[in-house]
């Protein structure tokens, strides 16, 4: 695990972007495909990036659980297409949950990104949620007023292009180490607040776009054991096995069976 700067995804080894045909296929297979590549954010101060170890298929008509089974709406228009965009919602009026639109143009279908294994610009992210990263003990949530002080910081240094390196995260982590990372992002709001998603910023984003700052590629992680579970949190279609992680990955979120 490493910090931000342009060597972190070297570091990867060659990283390959993922192209619009990736997505233009049935959300379960995109769901299965999408666990070990790479959710990128770039920013001024350096990239943000995890693995993805947990997603969710919604399969839009005939899925009651998919915002897109009602029909197109202003609100969901981007999960009708085209394939590799970002549909960004709010839930439960407190974080906004990150998708990528699936299948041909005008057919609905997406996939939700439930957690990240983060891997670069860890300590930004970090500052994004609040969090107090402090190795080796359990992690502390900032206080409201430092937490806005934090992201008052964070927002000046973005916009005037600073560049801070921080501190490389132990290559071999404890299980202390690991909870505190989790705490970053796994799932759905936290790894879109530690990537500074929003709906208005990010909502209709191509991911496919080379000029994209959030993007998905591949660095030719290979996923061993993948394990296919009914989603979470949903009360409609909740039989449907339609979430997938990579099996022993210690940044899944939620139930493990």
């Amino acid at each position: 695990m490493i910090e931000s700067g342009e060597l972190s995804m070297k570091a990867h080894g060659r990283v390959t972007l993922l192209k619009a045909d990736f997505f233009n296929r049935d959300p379960r297979r995109v769901a299965r495909a999408l666990l070990g590549k790479l959710l990128i954010r770039k920013t001024p101060r350096g990239i943000l990036a995890g693995r993805i170890v947990e997603t969710e298929a919604y399969l839009g008509k005939g899925d009651a659980a998919a915002h897109a089974a009602a029909g197109r709406t202003p609100r969901n228009s981007v999960l009708f297409g085209p394939p590799g965009h970002a549909y960004v919602y709010f839930i439960y009026g407190n974080h906004y949950c990150l998708n990528v639109s699936c299948l041909p143009d005008g057919v609905p279908g997406g996939v939700l990104f439930r957690a990240l294994e983060p891997l670069a610009g860890i300590k930004q992210m970090a500052e994004a949620r609040g969090i107090v990263l402090v190795w080796g003990r359990a992690p502390s949530r900032a206080c409201p007023e430092r937490s806005r002080r934090v992201q008052a910081e964070r927002s000046s240094a973005v916009r005037g292009g600073h560049r801070n390196s921080g501190s490389t995260i132990p290559k071999e982590l404890d299980r202390k180490n690991i909870s505190l990372l989790k705490k970053i992002s796994s799932g759905p709001g936290r790894l879109s607040e530690a990537l500074q998603v929003t709906r208005e910023r990010d909502n209709g984003k191509s991911l496919v776009s080379a000029r994209s700052n959030l993007q998905i590629v591949d660095d030719a992680y290979r996923v061993q054991r993948v394990v296919v579970t009914t989603r979470v949190g949903i009360v409609k279609s909740a039989e449907q096995p339609l979430r997938y992680f990579i099996a022993g990955n210690p940044f899944v979120s939620g139930r493990k069976l």
